[in-house]
């Protein structure tokens, strides 16, 4: 009987069916950031026992749209674009764990099964939903420039249900692409057990770095959220009081793997 292989299920006698391949990951994307601030009691309330509150700023929350190619090792999936292109849309908030301030994911929506499964592992909590945001461009007038007065819109959907939109209209470039996501990340990998009356089979708190970042300009302007509810959501928890700042930049960067802290 042969040997079933895959990174992920389905593990079969080939391994080419895997939702996702082995490690190392690599990224590159279009990322617009709108940081602002909620009551840090909303904050507080997504953190798992024994995460704090950052001592700094603790009601800061970053929301995230990203317009993302990925490929493994073999870079084989670029010539096979569906399985490379996908886009995400995500909540970052400061937290504090053993004396280091961290950043964490609290909400997660992205358009792929790969990228679903992908986030998983890493300890995102990742959901499907629908994701857009405006693409800037360098000819023609169907899109922005990055340059001031270049204007940027972006939503997210889940279940038929609009969650989140956001409006950026760039300024200038900067020296930061702001504070919130600017950390290594702390994740909760959580997986209940079979056996309900036993505890999770896989109940972890992990961190995660990534090597071979390579950022490109950053780009700063006015910006503006607005959070909705819905059924099954809870994204409207984190309502903003004030808008800090919008950033546009590009991101590239390759995950290798992260160390468990807790579990």
């Amino acid at each position: 009987m042969s040997e079933l292989q895959g990174f992920m299920v389905p593990r079969t006698s080939r391994g080419r069916a895997s939702i996702v391949p082995s490690p190392p990951w690599h990224y590159s994307g279009d990322v617009l950031t709108v940081e602002y601030r909620t009551d840090p009691a909303n904050v507080e309330a997504l953190l798992p026992p024994g995460v704090g509150l950052a001592d700094d700023d603790p009601g800061a929350v970053a929301i995230i749209w990203a317009d993302w190619q990925s490929c493994s090792e073999s870079r084989e999936e670029l010539l096979d674009p569906v399985r490379s292109q996908y886009k995400e849309a995500f909540v970052v908030v400061r937290c504090s764990y053993g004396g280091e301030t961290y950043s964490r994911c609290v909400f997660i929506w992205v358009d792929k099964d790969f990228a679903l499964a992908r986030g998983w592992y890493q300890g995102y909590p990742k959901k499907l939903g629908q994701i857009w945001v405006t693409r800037p461009v360098t000819v023609g007038r169907a899109g922005p420039r990055l340059e001031p007065g270049g204007t940027f819109g972006a939503s997210l959907t889940a279940n038929d249900r609009r969650l989140a939109e956001a409006t950026l209209t760039l300024t200038g470039e900067s020296e930061t692409g702001g504070f919130v996501n600017a950390l290594p990340m702390l994740h909760s990998r959580y997986l209940p057990n079979i056996d309900p009356v036993l505890p999770a089979s896989i109940d972890e708190l992990v961190t995660m770095r990534s090597r071979d970042v390579d950022l490109g300009p950053v780009y700063v302007g006015e910006a503006s959220v607005s959070l909705h509810e819905a059924p099954a959501e809870e994204l409207a928890s984190l309502e903003p009081i004030d808008t800090i700042a919008g950033y546009w930049r590009q991101v590239g960067a390759t995950f290798v793997g992260g160390t468990v802290l807790e579990g």
